[in-house]
C-alpha cells in the first residue's frame, strides 16, 4: 500500500510523520512524504521518498517577524503585530501550498493520506475517497471539544459552556481559512459550510499522545483515537564526539537544555540567563544549540559547561537526569518516556499547554516563558529542578506507565484497515 504523510510547520511538526512513516514502512508499506523544503534531509535519511511544499513556510518562520512572533524579548503587544503580519504574508502562500498537495496528490495517487490538520486539500481528497485520509494530531485540546478544558489557545478551564465556545471559535476560524484556501482547486459544492463542517468533524482521527499525559474522553466519537507516543530512530550513523564523551564521564548527572526548533530575535541573551544560572548553582549542563535559539557563549565554565549543534534525543534523554526545555509535544514526551525532570521555557502555543501538563504531573515546576525569561524568574525553578527529588521520582513513575504502552498494531491497523 502506498501511503502520503502530509505536514507543514516546524521540526516538531514533522517528527510524529516520520515516526508513523517508519513503523508502516517496517510492515511492507511504501511511504512517501510531503512536506516543506526544509525537511528533505529528514525523510531521505528514513528512506522515504520526499515531495516538497517549498521554502516559504520555513523561510517566513525564519525571518526576523517569524522570530518575533515564536518567542524571545518581543512584547506581547510586538508579538500580536508579529502574527498577524506573519498571518498576511502568508495567506497567499497558503493557497500555493494547498495546489502543491493537489498537485503531488494527484500525481502519486496515494492509497492512504496521514495528514497534519494545516495540510488541507487531504481532507477535500478524503472526501471523495472516504475513509482514506487520516488526521494525525501530536497535541490535545484543538480540533475535538474536551469539556474541561477550553482550546489550546486559551490554555485554561473556562467552565464547561466556555470551554465549548473556544472550539466552536477555532472551528469557525479553520472552517474560514480551509474555504478561502481551497477556492477555485476543488468543486464549489465541496466548499458549501455544511460540507466543510461535516469534512472537518467526521475525519477519521489519531491522537499521537501519550494516555499517561492525555485520557482520551469517552464521550469522544469512535473515529478519534488517542493511540500513544511513537518516536523515530535517530541515532542511525550517529556517535559522539570525544568532548560529549569526556563532559558525560566528567559530570554523570546533568542537565540537558534544548530548545529544539524554536528560534528567538535574543539568542545570545537568553542563552546568557541560563549559563549564569547553571554556574550560580553549579550544575553541570549539556547546551543543545539546535536551530539557533541558543548559542554558545565566549565567556563561560568550561569545566561545567559544554555546547553542541545537535544531538540526538533519543541518544542523550536516557543518559540525563533533567531537561529543560521549550514544551514541543515530541520533546514533553520524550523527556517523560526516558524518566528526567523536566521545566519547560514554551515560546508559542502548544507549547505552554504542555509547560501545564508537566507542572501538574509533579515532574518539575512550571517554567517561565521564553518571552519573559529573567534571572529573577528562572534561577530559583533551575535551583528546584535540580535539588528536588520528588520530580524525579515522579518523572520515574511515568517513565513506568509509558513503558507498558504499545500501540504500534492499533496504530499501523487503524491507517491501513481504516475504511469509510
Amino acid at each position: 500500500m502506498k501511503i502520503l504523510l502530509a505536514s507543514i510547520g516546524t521540526r516538531g511538526d514533522m517528527e510524529p510523520f516520520l515516526a508513523v512513516g517508519e513503523l508502516l514502512q517496517k510492515r511492507g508499506h511504501e511511504v512517501v512524504c510531503l512536506f516543506p523544503e526544509h525537511f528533505r534531509s529528514l525523510a531521505e535519511a528514513s528512506g522515504f521518498r520526499f515531495g516538497s511544499l517549498g521554502p516559504e513556510f520555513i523561510d517566513l518562520l525564519e525571518s526576523d517577524i517569524g522570530k518575533a512572533a515564536m518567542g524571545g524579548s518581543a512584547s506581547v503587544w510586538q508579538k500580536i503585530k508579529a502574527y498577524s503580519k506573519m498571518a498576511r504574508i502568508f495567506a497567499p502562500i497558503r493557497k500555493e501550498l494547498v495546489k502543491r498537495q493537489k498537485d503531488f496528490i494527484e500525481t502519486e495517487k496515494p492509497d492512504r493520506i496521514v495528514h497534519h490538520a494545516k495540510a488541507l486539500y487531504p481532507f477535500f481528497w478524503g472526501q471523495e475517497n472516504p475513509g482514506k485520509n487520516i488526521l494525525v494530531l501530536p497535541v490535545p485540546y484543538v480540533m475535538h471539544p474536551v469539556k474541561d478544558q477550553a482550546h489550546v489557545m486559551f490554555n485554561r478551564d473556562l467552565g464547561p459552556f466556555l470551554n465549548r465556545a473556544t472550539y466552536g471559535l477555532a472551528r469557525f476560524g479553520l472552517l474560514k481559512a480551509t474555504k478561502s484556501d481551497a477556492k477555485g482547486l476543488v468543486p464549489e459544492s465541496m466548499l458549501a459550510n455544511t460540507m466543510v463542517k461535516k469534512m472537518l468533524d467526521e475525519t477519521p482521527s489519531i491522537y499521537t499522545i501519550s494516555p499517561s499525559l492525555f485520557s482520551r474522553p469517552s464521550y469522544w466519537p469512535s473515529h478519534v483515537q488517542v493511540l500513544g507516543y511513537h518516536e523515530r530512530n535517530k541515532i542511525l550513523n550517529w556517535e559522539p564526539d570525544e568532548a560529549l564523551q569526556a563532559f558525560m564521564q566528567k559530570h554523570p548527572k546533568f542537565v540537558l537544555v534544548t530548545f529544539g526548533s524554536m528560534i528567538n530575535p535574543a539568542p545570545q541573551r537568553k542563552t546568557a540567563t541560563i549559563v549564569r544560572a547553571l554556574e550560580k548553582y553549579q550544575i553541570p549542563a549539556l547546551i543543545n544549540c539546535a536551530e539557533g535559539g541558543l548559542e554558545p557563549l565566549s565567556d563561560f565554565n568550561r569545566e561545567l559547561i559544554h555546547f553542541v549543534h545537535g544531538i540526538p534525543y533519543d541518544y542523550i534523554f536516557p543518559r540525563t537526569y533533567a531537561v529543560v526545555h521549550h514544551g514541543g509535544s515530541g520533546t514533553s514526551h520524550m523527556a517523560m518516556k526516558y524518566a528526567c525532570a523536566s521545566m519547560i521555557i514554551p515560546h508559542i502555543i502548544d507549547q505552554f499547554l504542555w509547560n501545564k501538563i508537566l507542572s501538574e504531573k509533579g515532574v518539575g515546576p512550571k517554567g517561565p516563558s521564553i518571552t519573559s525569561l529573567n534571572s529573577k524568574n528562572f534561577d530559583p525553578k533551575l535551583s528546584d529542578l535540580w535539588q528536588n527529588n520528588a520530580y524525579k521520582a515522579k518523572a520515574k513513575e511515568l517513565a513506568g506507565q509509558m513503558a507498558l504502552e504499545k500501540y504500534e498494531n492499533e496504530l499501523a491497523e487503524a491507517i491501513v484497515n481504516q475504511t469509510d
